[in-house]
């Protein structure tokens, strides 16, 4: 899957976030570095939900993007 991430220069390298997945974020010294941890903080936040809604009923949606 691909996922949207926003990345921004700080001070101590870059922070990197996933807009669509609230609380998925990381950082990194450089770009590179960030973006090679935010795939690690996806997979733990996914990863997490899975554990979070293996027992809950659920559905599945396809949407389009316009």
């Amino acid at each position: 899957m691909k996922y949207k991430v926003a990345i921004k220069k700080t001070e101590e390298g870059y922070a990197v976030w996933v807009p669509g997945l609230p609380g998925c974020w990381s950082q990194g010294r450089t770009e590179e570095d960030a973006m090679e941890n935010i795939k690690d903080a996806i997979q733990s936040y996914l990863a997490a939900v899975e554990e979070l809604t293996k027992d809950a009923e659920a559905r599945y949606v396809e949407v389009v993007n316009a």
